[in-house]
């Protein structure tokens, strides 16, 4: 089976990497996580606004879910006992909350979108009350989503849909107004805080139906640029993030301090080598070489491969400079041991080749 469920846990086993989409949603372990990708993102390729785009816009389709379900539990309450058992006591509302049992994704989300859209009509906020109209709004009132990811609500808070029912914590419609708002202003517009560079297209699309007649705040508007940045991720930053986690355990700036240690390590056990032939030292001293050239080679070995064997081993990687923490995905632990046990071979072969060249090469006194 490409897929078996852990005992005791609900996470499957993969004999495979993950993909984008399932770090994404959080469904992936360290060190594939979605907090080593956001580490990726933010030091290695310089790209975190795009992640946190991402992310907020899943944020803004969260708040969208937990308006809605609020709205669907006011109407239920509103409702005289004898309406609940009518059908179209609370139908509309709750299609539009989760769909039908077991529906998942774009077409609950689509009747989500939907329903918020032709509850605008009765529910749309003014224009001065909106984040981006240069009043500020009523104390308590604005609820933009999280800043960035460092912040952002975990499964288990409040904000998320399964506590909306907490008073000071209930979305509220000029909340979706404000989230809206807040990615556009803060990601899209030209010349904005975090800008990302999308298609003229969609930006234009995503602006017209935010500060258009309409005043859109569905998460369905965002849909295009969604898709668009998760695309640019899994094709510019995804196939990075898989190699540099998934088939190595150090960061770029590790690499480079082993590679400095290994040249001088090497440097100084070749000079100490033609010093001990040219001056026909006995080949018991020279034996001392071994210790510089191994220790020279093995970090040269896990500057080219990435990897550091002996943490591989030990079941840990590197997520910043001497940050180590353990590893959790299997197919992962499975890979770099496999990995580790391959470069081991090949270290040992070159650090003893080269050990017995200068070791057993005849001296000459000079």
């Amino acid at each position: 089976m490409a897929e078996q469920m852990s005992r005791g846990s609900q996470e499957p086993i993969r004999n495979r990497f993950p993909t984008l989409f399932e770090v994404l949603s959080r469904k992936t372990v360290a060190p594939l996580d979605l907090y080593s990708f956001y580490i990726y993102m933010r030091d290695q390729q310089r790209a975190v606004d795009y992640l946190d785009f991402y992310l907020d816009v899943s944020q803004h389709l969260i708040l969208c879910r937990a308006y809605v379900r609020r709205l669907h539990r006011s109407v239920f309450e509103d409702t005289p006992e004898i309406e609940k058992n009518s059908k179209r006591s609370s139908y509309i509302l709750h299609d539009a909350g989760e769909g039908p049992s077991g529906e998942k994704g774009s077409i609950a989300d689509q009747r989500l979108s939907a329903f918020l859209r032709s509850d605008h009509g009765s529910r749309a906020q003014s224009p001065q009350n909106s984040h981006g109209s240069g009043r500020s709004s009523p104390a308590g009132r604005e609820r933009p989503p999280r800043p960035s990811f460092m912040t952002l609500d975990s499964p288990g808070d409040s904000s998320s849909p399964g506590h909306a029912s907490s008073s000071e914590n209930v979305p509220r419609r000029e909340d979706l107004r404000g989230s809206a708002e807040k990615i556009l202003y803060t990601y899209l517009l030209p010349g904005s805080e975090r800008e990302i560079i999308i298609p003229q297209s969609i930006l234009h699309d995503v602006q017209e139906a935010i500060e258009g007649p309409d005043q859109r705040s569905d998460p369905e508007l965002f849909d295009s640029a969604k898709d668009y940045v998760f695309q640019a991720m899994e094709r510019d930053a995804f196939p990075g993030f898989l190699q540099s986690k998934g088939l190595g355990n150090l960061v770029p700036q590790s690499m480079m301090f082993r590679l400095i240690i290994g040249l001088i390590s090497v440097f100084g056990a070749v000079w100490a080598s033609f010093i001990l032939i040219l001056r026909d030292k006995p080949r018991t001293t020279r034996c001392w070489l071994i210790l510089p050239y191994t220790v020279g080679i093995y970090f040269i070995f896990t500057h080219q491969y990435m990897l550091d064997p002996i943490l591989a081993l030990l079941g840990y990687s590197e997520y910043t400079l001497f940050d180590f923490n353990r590893m959790r995905e299997p197919f992962v632990i499975k890979t770099l041991r496999m990995r580790s046990m391959s470069m081991l071979l090949f270290f040992l072969l070159v650090t003893v080749a080269t050990c017995c060249i200068f070791i057993f090469v005849p001296g000459k006194d000079l």
